[in-house]
């Protein structure tokens, strides 16, 4: 991935949780940095995202230090003391203020974190931080993931480009509810906080919000989006609906998208990536429900696991999901294959083709609830017994 004018990055292993790993990463950005952000909305948020919520009205950002084995959650006040000193030995390196340095943490829940760790590495890795360790930092934010999830695109504002990049984490307890796993985005661009606040939340909404493996939400979700404006030659901006920013208004949306399927296709004990497409909704958010109903639904999941095209779980599925739907004029479709349509199974559809689109890698969904316009696509995967191998042995 291309540097991004502004940031410096790196990874270190301080041993908090694993052995011989990397396990710290740590982000610089230069003076001016304006940060957004969406947060997990868990009613028990772990101690970086209650640090990261006081800090994002303030809207300017100078670190990012995120640690991998532990949360930091329902760790009481030494879990939100632990956020604090982590900001403050990372600012004073930086030569911010405390409230400039963003925290996150990923692991396991209900441990005390041994602050000491990511303190003592934090002057080390500062040294050797680089604008080009992309791979590097992704894989330290890792926990159950099987590979460093990473993605960039170029985009013009006003005729002058800009850079996007960004990194994630995930694999398992993926559903976000207004938030994400961990992903950071960064750019060069230079761009409000009330633009920057709007463009998320957007592009989140059609990313992020739209996957899930195990419908479980995460109490340490964070999505951050950090603009340096240091490369930025492009004309000033002041409004989400400025026209000049169509192309980036998309690549920030492509990149999240990106990172968000990688983070399916990581799904814990996952063989197979499903696409589910919901449209004829009463509204583009009934669809979105629609559809994640249908994609978190465990039956459906290990149906496609077995490559069992069994429809009716379809229909239980859009049937319990409480939208408005018209049952004789619904249509649902595997693989493009039109299986059932006006309340009944499709003339001359054939379970052969249906299963044998079943037992490939890449399966799509369809149903049409022929009720309006409203459209939502959503990603998600297959639940096998490696899921649980994987859950039951995850502390082990």
């Amino acid at each position: 991935m291309p540097p991004v004018a502004g940031v410096r990055l790196g990874a270190a292993a301080c041993g908090e949780r694993y052995k011989g790993r990397h396990d710290l990463l740590f982000a610089e950005f230069g003076p001016g940095t304006r940060v957004a952000g969406v947060l997990t909305q868990s009613q028990t948020p772990g101690a970086p995202v209650k640090w990261c919520r006081q800090l994002l009205p303030g809207g300017r950002a100078r670190g990012l230090v995120v640690n991998a084995g532990n949360a930091n959650v329902y760790g009481g006040r030494r879990g939100d003391t632990a956020a604090i000193h982590t900001a403050k030995a990372a600012a004073k390196l930086i030569g911010a203020p405390a409230e400039e340095i963003f925290i996150a943490s990923t692991g396991v829940i209900g441990e005390p974190l041994r602050t000491e760790r990511i303190i003592g590495a934090l002057p080390g890795l500062y040294e050797n931080l680089s604008p080009t360790a992309w791979r590097t930092g992704a894989g330290a934010i890792m926990t159950t993931d099987t590979f460093p999830k990473g993605a960039s695109r170029r985009a013009k504002i006003g005729g002058e480009y800009v850079t996007i990049a960004g990194i994630a984490k995930g694999s398992g307890m993926i559903a976000p509810n207004m938030a994400t796993m961990l992903a950071f985005l960064f750019t060069d661009a230079h761009l409000p906080v009330r633009v920057l606040n709007t463009l998320l939340r957007v592009a989140n909404e059609r990313s992020f919000n739209s996957i899930t493996v195990d419908g479980d939400t995460s109490t340490s979700d964070s999505c951050l989006l950090f603009a340096t404006g240091a490369g930025a030659q492009h004309p000033s901006v002041t409004s989400a609906r400025d026209k000049r920013l169509k192309a980036f208004r998309l690549a920030l949306e492509e990149v999240m998208t990106d990172l968000a399927q990688q983070i399916v296709r990581d799904g814990e004990g996952a063989e197979k990536f499903i696409t589910v497409r919901v449209t004829g909704a009463a509204s583009e958010a009934a669809a979105r429900r629609s559809a994640l109903l249908i994609a978190n639904s465990p039956l459906i999941k290990t149906a496609v696991a077995g490559a069992d095209p069994n429809w009716g779980r379809l229909v239980m599925a859009v049937g319990r999901s409480g939208e408005k739907i018209n049952p004789n004029r619904m249509a649902i479709l595997i693989g493009g294959q039109l299986v059932a349509r006006d309340g009944g199974i499709a003339p001359g559809y054939r379970e052969t083709m249906a299963a044998r689109h079943m037992r490939g890698r890449e399966i799509e969904l369809a149903v049409d609830l022929a009720v309006g316009k409203g459209t939502a696509t959503v990603w998600s995967c297959d639940l096998t017994h490696r899921y649980i191998d994987i859950n039951a042995d995850y502390r082990s």
